[in-house]
């Protein structure tokens, strides 16, 4: 991974505050394993704090005010520049590489493109497309020219890209 790329949950947070502006404890409480954001992708309060931090660092969100805390100092609220906004439609525009990662990035890209209102059609079409070409290079080594099964990784990678097939035709029929 180089300096620029972004952790998953760093994305996840970048994508909450693209959406609206928020201190770092409400977006801690969006990636709670409860919340909508979080049943994809959860944090936990000092990751949240530290991919802000990354994220400020990087240029992508910056301070833009501040709250009364609750129960102690007050809170900095956090906003997505336009580099970060840039950055998050880019990443929601681009297709998921790997099959493993299909539950957690593509769910998420999904979910903040929804939240934050960017038209992700055109991706999930090449989505669809690179999940075609894997099940076919996938069929060819799972199985010998008589359907039985030869490789059981295969199998099973081939049975994860077949069922985000099934997903994909749901989602974006």
């Amino acid at each position: 991974m180089t300096r620029d790329e972004l952790l998953l949950g760093e994305w996840a947070c970048l994508g909450l505050l693209c959406d609206q502006r928020a201190h770092g404890f409400a977006v801690a409480a969006e990636l709670r394993p409860d919340s909508p954001i979080g049943r994809i992708w959860s944090l936990s309060r000092p990751l949240t704090y530290r991919s802000l931090d990354q994220l400020v660092e990087r240029g992508l969100v910056r301070p833009v005010g501040s709250e009364p805390g609750a129960a102690g100092p007050d809170r900095t609220v956090l906003a997505a520049t336009r580099a970060g906004r840039a950055r998050m439609r880019a990443w929601l525009q681009t297709p998921v590489t790997h099959l493993r990662d299909l539950r957690s990035e593509l769910l998420l890209k999904i979910a903040l493109a929804e939240r934050c209102g960017v038209d992700i059609a055109g991706m999930l079409d090449a989505q669809r497309e690179r999940l075609d070409d894997q099940v076919a290079a996938l069929s060819a080594t799972a199985f010998d020219p008589s359907g039985r099964v030869v490789d059981v990784v295969a199998l099973w990678r081939y049975e994860v890209a077949c069922a985000g097939q099934r997903f994909l035709a749901q989602v974006h029929a």
